[in-house]
């Protein structure tokens, strides 16, 4: 109440009805707490010198705030999280409160809709409105701890993203993002408040950070997670060798330093030795006669097939002529199955000359040698062939 001649007032009414309290704060201002009271009033203040005109004061009904929901309805112990309640009789609102601490500000921004900054807290509260006709009905709203994160499996994969990893730590309930370096996850799933799982998105390769983010804050885990190029394999040597396996080959190519399988079809290695991320060498495991393609897979997927055959091994059936003089100089024909990737033929424990005519034909240039027998044999990628004999004979002696 403003007027004059108000620091001797010894009463102030509403009407007939005095005020709850009243403070003099100067000659020209009271402050008083209005008593209950209905309709329009005429407020007085009563002094020494007597009592003032009367200034209206109108009791409106005013029903007491309803809410309806907070949004989001959670945040972190800090505080500082802009909240939207809901609701009906928000207009006249005169305090938000988070139990029992004052919203940290609040905007009225309709009679259905208040805007407040949560002030710091634990646990779970009830926010609450209050206006001239009471106090609304309480919404939960909890204060969730900073999530952590500890770990990532597996902590690599394929550029192309799409695998599915398991993050682990703590306070994940409620996460609202996973994101790997600036990408979010393609779809995650909270486990449970210590695990996560995500789909990876796709990326260059290389280390990335990797983001969690829940009510209660974010948490990131730097180089977390590494992006491996998919293996490019370029050449297999050699390119063939026996049903049996048990040969070792070569692969070379690129991207290879971390292979974990190497596989001759669906049949693994036998052994394999990563000697750089450009070779490997693998032992050769038993396999069916024909071709199949040698895979190396990595964490960053299965690369590209190159071939490798499985060559059964050479058979000779027949030598023609089976025999000739000790002095070498005459032409054999060999026949038998498998010959056409004949890579050496031996008569005795000497290499020979020849000529592959066909898979079925050899032709091999006889070598000089002592009278008897000796065994001639075939040797391809698939193995070396069973002998066969071809005997030199002494000149005629008259």
């Amino acid at each position: 109440m403003t007027g004059t001649g108000l620091a001797t007032a010894t009463a102030v009414r509403f009407g007939s009805t005095p005020a709850t309290s009243f403070t003099v704060v100067s000659d020209t201002q009271i402050t008083a707490v209005a008593p209950a009271g209905t309709g329009t009033v005429q407020v007085t203040v009563t002094g020494p010198g007597g009592t003032s005109n009367g200034v209206s004061f109108t009791y409106v009904a005013v029903s007491a705030p309803v809410l309806t929901s907070v949004t989001p309805t959670s945040g972190p112990p800090a505080g500082g999280t802009t909240v939207t309640l809901t609701g009906t009789g928000l207009a006249t609102a005169t305090a938000v409160r988070f139990g029992s601490t004052p919203a940290t500000s609040f905007t009225v921004v309709s009679d259905t809709h208040i805007t407040a900054v949560a002030p710091a807290g634990t646990g779970t509260v009830q926010v609450t409105v209050t206006n001239p006709g009471g106090t609304s009905n309480g919404i939960s709203y909890t204060y969730a701890l900073a999530p952590t994160l500890s770990g990532i499996s597996p902590n690599q994969g394929p550029t192309s993203g799409g695998n599915t990893v398991t993050l682990t730590g703590t306070n994940f309930t409620g996460t609202t993002t996973v994101t790997f370096g600036s990408t979010p996850a393609i779809s995650f799933t909270v486990v449970s408040p210590t695990q996560i799982t995500a789909v990876v998105p796709a990326a260059t390769a290389g280390p990335v950070a990797v983001t969690v983010t829940t009510p209660g804050g974010s948490v990131t885990l730097p180089s977390a997670y590494f992006y491996v190029s998919t293996p490019v394999l370029t050449a297999v040597a050699p390119p063939s060798g026996p049903l049996s396996g048990g040969n070792t080959v070569t692969l070379t190519g690129i991207h290879l330093v971390e292979a974990t399988a190497v596989r001759f079809g669906a049949i693994p290695a036998t052994t394999f030795t990563v000697v750089s991320d450009s070779q490997i060498t693998a032992v050769v495991p038993a396999g069916a006669a024909g071709l199949a393609d040698v895979t190396v897979t990595t964490a960053g997927g299965t690369s590209n097939p190159v071939t490798y055959t499985y060559l059964p091994a050479p058979v000779v059936t027949t030598v023609v002529p089976n025999q000739g003089p000790t002095a070498g100089g005459i032409t054999l024909t060999l026949t038998g199955t498998n010959l056409a990737q004949t890579t050496k033929v031996l008569i005795g424990t000497d290499p020979a000359g020849y000529t592959v005519v066909s898979d079925t034909h050899l032709v091999v240039d006889a070598l000089p040698g002592a009278v008897g027998p000796v065994d001639v044999t075939v040797t391809t990628p698939g193995g070396t062939s069973a002998p066969v004999t071809y005997t030199r004979v002494g000149a005629p002696g008259i």
